[in-house]
């Protein structure tokens, strides 16, 4: 396997490196990074609730696992999937929009059989910042939901953003059988000096209580003087028990990678199954053009700040941006001024989770 370009680096002139130190140095290292507004350049044109999408991109490798008759495969196909994701990256070092309280973001998809699936996510607490998102294909009774709520850390030449919440995979069709899976953390390295550059790091974990596994892959940073960038090494295994390895998994989130069975403990039917980057097939999603979106869809809400990073225009850029957290902050005043709640339009919270308001 070769070593595939580096994308997510890039190089800050010197005009915007001494906005970002004059940012920095009134930081204290740990500090959360949550309340301090970072400069246009660094942004990514979208929100944090598109971006979320980017896990819907490889639907062949989602839609039909339930039709697996061996829980093992299941588990497999849904490591392959949720690792599948990660290499939709921008280029360079860039960061989504933090989305608004009540801000919401909506897709759907067109499957190559026809059936169709549906995608909503919601910034449902903005203190801290929580986005809850469900996405489902009914045909194939697939549904994922879950929030996440990222809490950024400043570290000294480098910022950590911590991946909380929760995440589960299920199948209507198979009641009882959740996969519940545990993101990696996200840091940005070379913020005071060097090449800035973007990693996935730590551990994550996939585990099925009613099927007995789980996954434990960890994301590896590149050393200072050795190792590559983007690479992965985990394993699937029993929980509990034996604790035999079933599987090892190698390779890069960002190029290629594979799970190979091990022959010794795994079924004779068991397969390596492989993902490669490059030559994988990213799904359109599908969204209403913005003259059809509400105020409050994330495209729409933020089409202006969008256009301006586009073109490259970080002064309207700032202003755009700018108009749209103070109105979130006069929104609120406004609320606190009349006693007045706000709940979300699409989730509510039960045992301490946000779930989708489902229609009986």
């Amino acid at each position: 396997m070769g070593d595939d370009p580096v994308t997510n680096q890039e190089t800050i002139p010197e005009e915007s490196r001494s906005i970002l130190l004059g940012i920095i140095a009134q930081l204290t290292k740990g500090m959360d990074l949550h309340r301090v507004t970072l400069p246009t350049f660094v942004l990514e044109p979208r929100s944090f609730l598109e971006r979320i999408t980017d896990f819907m991109s490889h639907p062949d490798l989602l839609l039909n696992i339930s039709d697996a008759q061996e829980p093992e495969d299941r588990f497999v196909a849904i490591v392959l999937y949720f690792l599948s994701g990660w290499h939709i990256q921008p280029k360079g070092v860039k960061k989504p929009y933090n989305p608004t309280l009540g801000e919401f973001f909506r897709a759907t998809w067109t499957q190559p059989d026809g059936s169709r699936a549906i995608f909503v996510s919601e910034q449902v607490s903005h203190h801290p910042p929580v986005s809850a998102y469900f996405y489902a294909c009914p045909k194939h009774h697939v549904r994922i939901t879950g929030e996440i709520f990222p809490k950024s850390k400043f570290l000294g030449n480098s910022a950590a953003t911590l991946m909380q919440g929760w995440n589960h995979v299920e199948f209507t069709n198979l009641p009882g059988e959740v996969y519940d899976i545990q993101l990696p953390n996200i840091y940005a390295r070379g913020i005071l000096f060097g090449t800035m550059t973007m990693e996935l790091g730590d551990t994550a974990v996939i585990k099925c209580p009613k099927t007995g596994l789980m996954c434990e892959v960890e994301f590896k940073t590149k050393g200072f003087f050795s190792g590559t960038y983007n690479a992965i090494l985990g394993k699937i295994k029993r929980i509990g028990g034996s604790g035999d390895t079933l599987y090892d998994i190698s390779g890069k989130w960002s190029d290629s990678f594979s799970i190979k069975p091990r022959p010794s403990v795994t079924s004779p039917g068991a397969k390596e199954l492989t993902f490669d980057a490059h030559t994988s097939s990213i799904m359109s999603k599908e969204v209403a053009p913005l003259e059809e979106q509400e105020e409050t869809e994330t495209q729409r809400k933020w089409a202006k700040v969008t256009e301006a990073l586009k073109v490259r225009d970080m002064d309207l850029a700032t202003d755009e941006k700018t108009s749209i957290e103070d109105k979130q902050r006069a929104d609120a005043k406004e609320r606190e001024t009349k006693e007045e709640s706000w709940s979300p339009r699409f989730f509510e919270l039960r045992d301490d989770q946000w779930h989708f308001k489902l229609k009986e």
